[in-house]
């Protein structure tokens, strides 16, 4: 029987092969009671699953190849041990085994689920997501206990076709089942901002998220087509419609080929117009694939990852340490540093805040003005590492010009505190903000008198606009990037940018978005920033654009209040 789901494309391409289910990973735990006689002894039990646990990762961790994704595999997997080694996990659990004298399995699980909790209040998408990687700890060590540790087996039939079908993949996981050439990756759960969605890019295979049931519809040795552009899955699809997707799959390799040749081209309209196309980065680790895509500076380096899942701060010396990797690696071209954007639990010494509404509390520059020392240490570790190339410093999530005079103001003290101890640094640094909440974008005069640059992050821009969560699949449907009041709100940036001649990027998901590449060039957007693997095809859409043909249709699409309207105009332009 043949019939299609629908989920979340997190990597394009199509893949047709065989579908390969992973056996599921949770586990029933039992709760069962024991004497105090026996306390010591179950807590060496959980004590020994967890030592049989990081001696998977430390083996995986040898065994990992080089190759494009490697950075990606280590820093989960350092995340994951690092999760393992926090006292919070297993110090609860030994102090719960000690005082209700339950069984470990169930005081793991506990411990889990207050864990789980404190994520779930997290405003960030990213750290809320962060969840998935304790459940998935958690499991590990629960199979370690109950007698069957490691993976899960792999004994797909087809090699080099085959389909994994998940309910759920932890980034280790994806590392095992790679090496049995799996050509995409199918999960019932998952996020645009789940590590295994972050994995599935980086390798460049097709793969869709939140699927919702695919594993228990679809069978083992199903033969699959998966459009990750789409986030549609065919299972047992009929001849006629198997044809078109190999030819469709072919054209897309051609594509490909092809678009590796425009890597040291530069990015030039037809018309002679100049663009600078950048790259969105997490971690020092991800700078070879910035130079396998050909991009010419670096638009946004999201420095909360180096404080992601850790009991303790980044020093100043290990901030300074990756922020100047970066700026020597990118050989005097742009490298643009945004503070941390952290959420409103900072996850430092179980210090925990939850807010009422936490996507309207403290985060981002909130959160750093709130913790000036913490601040202080960031902004001096960047200052130093601009003393090495072409740093600049970014500030999200702005509303109010007293952040940014508040801001100056600690970055002049950092500035002194490094004077006097005479490390040198560039004394006339670049100072930008993030145009992401429509306050900032609606009194924009404001903010260009205070700041350098400007980028525009239209991922917040639009949730905050149209008051829609955009993990949640439940609204998903409302986030429209083609929202009238969106278009009407991008033109009104840039252009006010442009004819106050105040430097503008954007850096939200529209900018690598090839559909949206000759939209944004007529609204006079000449720097873009993206994930490195988006590069080339916005590349390719640029050098394809004349612009005088390009900005009467935009007007047009600015213009209208009619979304088919606009999908029409916007098909147009592109054609």
């Amino acid at each position: 029987m043949s019939f299609i789901l629908q989920g979340i494309g997190v990597s394009e391409g199509i893949a047709i092969g065989h579908a390969h289910l992973a056996a599921p990973s949770a586990l029933e735990v039992m709760h069962y009671l024991i004497s105090k006689q026996q306390v010591d002894k179950e807590i060496s039990r959980l004590n020994n699953a967890f030592s049989v646990v990081r001696g998977e990762f430390e083996a995986l961790q040898n065994s990992v190849s080089d190759g494009p994704a490697r950075a990606e595999f280590t820093a989960f997997l350092d995340l994951h041990l690092m999760i393992l080694d926090d006292p919070t996990l297993s110090d609860a659990a030994h102090t719960m085994i000690a005082q209700t004298l339950c069984n470990a399995e169930w005081a793991l699980s506990q411990q889990m689920q207050v864990l789980i909790a404190q994520f779930e209040a997290i405003e960030d998408a990213y750290l809320r997501e962060r969840k998935a990687d304790v459940v998935q700890v958690v499991e590990r060590v629960l199979k370690a206990m109950m007698g069957h540790p490691g993976y899960l087996p792999v004994a797909s039939k087809h090699t080099g076709d085959s389909i994994l079908v998940a309910h759920d993949l932890s980034p280790a996981d994806v590392m095992h089942y790679k090496q049995h050439q799996f050509v995409a990756f199918l999960t019932d759960l998952g996020s645009l901002t789940s590590h295994t969605a972050i994995v599935a890019r980086s390798l460049n295979i097709p793969s869709i998220v939140a699927l919702h049931h695919a594993h228990q519809l679809i069978l083992e040795e199903d033969y699959l087509i998966v459009d990750g552009t789409q986030g549609i899955v065919i299972v047992n699809p009929d001849q006629s419609i198997l044809d078109e997707y190999r030819l469709r799959q072919g054209q897309l390799e051609l594509e490909k080929k092809k678009l590796k040749r425009l890597k040291s081209i530069a990015a030039v309209t037809l018309d002679g117009t100049s663009v600078d196309l950048y790259a969105n980065i997490e971690l020092p680790e991800d700078m070879q694939q910035v130079k396998e895509s050909g991009a010419t500076g670096i638009g946004l380096f999201r420095s909360e990852f180096l404080f992601l899942n850790r009991d303790d701060l980044p020093s100043e010396e290990e901030q300074f340490e990756a922020y100047r990797t970066v700026a020597t690696e990118m050989h005097k071209q742009p490298v643009t540093i945004r503070t941390y954007d952290l959420g409103a639990d900072k996850n430092l010494n179980d210090a925990v805040q939850v807010a009422t509404n936490p996507a309207l509390g403290l985060r981002a520059i909130r959160m750093s003005l709130a913790e000036p020392k913490m601040f202080h240490t960031q902004l001096r570790a960047i200052l130093r590492a601009s003393h090495y190339g072409d740093v600049r410093i970014l500030i999200p999530m702005l509303s109010h010009v007293a952040e940014i005079e508040q801001t100056l103001q600690l970055i002049q003290q950092a500035k002194d505190s490094l004077k006097d101890e005479k490390k040198p640094f560039n004394e006339h640094i670049q100072v930008g903000g993030m145009i992401e909440i429509p306050a900032a974008a609606l009194r924009l005069n404001m903010f260009m008198r205070k700041l350098d640059f400007l980028s525009i992050g239209t991922n917040d821009l639009i949730q905050y606009t149209l008051v829609v969560d955009r993990i949640d699949d439940t609204v998903a449907h409302l986030y429209d990037p083609l929202h009238p009041a969106i278009l009407w709100l991008l033109s009104h940036i840039i252009q006010s940018a442009n004819r106050a001649n105040k430097p503008v990027s954007v850096c939200g998901e529209m900018a690598g978005d090839k559909r949206f590449t000759r939209l944004l060039l007529g609204f006079g957007l000449q720097q873009f920033s993206m994930y490195p693997a988006q590069v080339l095809a916005v590349k390719d859409q640029i050098l394809k654009s004349h612009l005088p043909d390009i900005v009467p249709l935009v007007r047009k699409i600015v213009k209208s209040d009619q979304t088919d309207k606009i999908k029409s105009l916007l098909t147009k332009l592109n054609s």
